[in-house]
């Protein structure tokens, strides 16, 4: 008889119906039970509840035994309300569902150069995974194409150049489309490579009639090699030619006697090093140290349609650039981003770039640990500089709110928020640029052209 059962037995039970009190039966019990589930799971929201009821039971019973013995004594409907009464499991559920992303199969365009490294080591390394996404980065033949399939929604974000978020938002070159740049992809990691025929030419004074390459209208070696060439006497629109050259032709149209140098991104100057047919001329770095070369881009569309993948991919890319910006991680890396599918290049020139010990082609091994750097953060100042460029050689015209579009274009303030969120401390204040000794005031642009003899405007 039940009277006699004993009471502290918990695989005995001492009444009659299930266990809650509730149902006729354990049995009915368990399909109520299986019922409210299945109900709970058919929607999103539901799915999300049972991540966090999941989460909360296992940090409170962490044998799952003493849980399946707590239901048995109070029941399912019981445990959850004296749970919730402790626990805000409404407040959380709806907490992770903001956080989840709202598209986790992503298509990413690069250009196959160290600048994208943080893109591209992203997807071999983990750090797409880590936050959720499932990121395909395609290797893409120039910047117009990744232009062109970022604003076709072809690929849902791109590696960019860093002045093409702006030009892009401005409709230079193409419609004015809303466009961002929330972070910056790599610093430095840029140079002038001349021709071997040209070692005893190094003085840019004598460079008149020479033919060089850039990878894009809109980009920092563009502006970057006409700011040193006007700094030199040389004006870059009537002394010299400059075109724009996709980086994985520039060696080869130097082979081929086709151009007398560029300014690259790299492994494109060590490449043509390694294969005997230029010396570098001058770093990047030595013109301005510090300066952005390429960028994490997408559409502000995408930005405000879906914040969580947003976010999430904005993460995934300030992790993996945290962790390139560590010397010690570099020659990784180099492993990682070399192969066929990424840089298509071998693994020693990818390490002279990314580790700063590298033959110059005259001869010499240099040391520079910071020839190529990573930090995310995407000064607004930047964008001012790069805006007084485009607008000193032409590319825009007439009055130019260069704060509100650096604003805008620029994502300073989300980038610091997720930079917390990842637990790395973000910059404060402003950033002092000093390009070839001249410091750069961002408040004042339109004085800044001014100052300069050569220019278009």
């Amino acid at each position: 008889m039940a009277l006699f059962k004993n009471p502290f037995d918990a695989d005995r039970r001492i009444r009659r119906g299930c266990d809650c009190g509730r149902h006729e039966s354990q049995s009915a019990h368990e399909r109520a039970i299986r019922a409210e589930a299945a109900e709970v799971s058919a929607t999103e929201d539901g799915r999300y509840q049972r991540v966090v009821e999941n989460a909360v039971m296992r940090a409170l019973f962490p044998q799952d035994a003493q849980r399946r013995f707590f239901l048995k004594q109070v029941g399912a409907s019981t445990a959850l309300a004296a749970i919730s009464s402790l626990f805000p499991l409404a407040a959380a559920t709806e907490a992770f569902a903001q956080a989840v992303p709202e598209k986790k199969d992503l298509k990413v365009g690069f250009i196959p150069i160290t600048c994208a490294t943080p893109i591209i080591m992203a997807s071999p390394m983990g750090f797409y995974a880590k936050h959720g996404l499932n990121v395909e980065v395609i290797k893409t033949a120039g910047w117009a194409v990744i232009r062109d399939k970022t604003i076709n929604k072809e690929y849902d974000a791109a590696h960019m150049l860093s002045p093409m978020p702006l030009a892009i938002s401005m409709g230079a070159g193409s419609n004015p489309i809303p466009y961002t740049m929330p972070a910056v992809e790599n610093i430095n990691g840029q140079a002038i490579t001349l021709a071997m025929k040209h070692k005893d030419k190094r003085d840019p004074k004598s460079w008149k009639g020479f033919k060089f390459a850039v990878p894009f209208d809109y980009s920092m070696h563009n502006y970057l090699l006409r700011y040193y060439l006007a700094e030199n006497g040389i004006d870059p629109d009537t002394d010299v030619q400059i075109r724009a050259v996709p980086p994985p032709e520039m060696v080869a149209n130097l082979r081929a006697d086709n151009i007398d140098g560029f300014l690259a991104p790299d492994p494109v100057n060590q490449r043509a090093v390694f294969d005997g047919v230029g010396f570098i001329h001058i770093l990047s770095k030595e013109i301005w140290d510090g300066h952005p070369c390429c960028a994490f881009a997408a559409s502000r569309e995408f930005v405000t349609q879906t914040p969580n993948t947003y976010a999430a991919l904005l993460k995934a890319i300030i992790d993996a650039t945290a962790f390139a910006s560590k010397a010690e991680n570099r020659k990784a890396i180099a492993e990682a981003i070399a192969p066929a599918n990424y840089l298509n290049q071998p693994v020693t020139v990818v390490e002279q770039v990314l580790t700063g010990t590298y033959a110059d082609g005259l001869g010499n091994v240099r040391r520079d640990p910071k020839r190529i750097d990573f930090d995310p953060f995407p000064w607004e100042g930047f964008a001012v500089w790069i805006l007084t460029q485009m607008k000193r050689w032409g590319q825009i015209k007439g009055d130019v709110d260069y704060a509100k579009v650096a604003k805008e274009v620029f994502l300073q303030t989300d980038t610091a928020k997720l930079m917390t969120e990842v637990g790395l401390t973000p910059p404060t204040g402003s950033k002092t640029i000093v390009v070839m000794g001249k410091t750069f005031d961002a408040t004042k642009p339109e004085d800044y052209i001014k100052s300069f003899a050569i220019k278009r405007t």
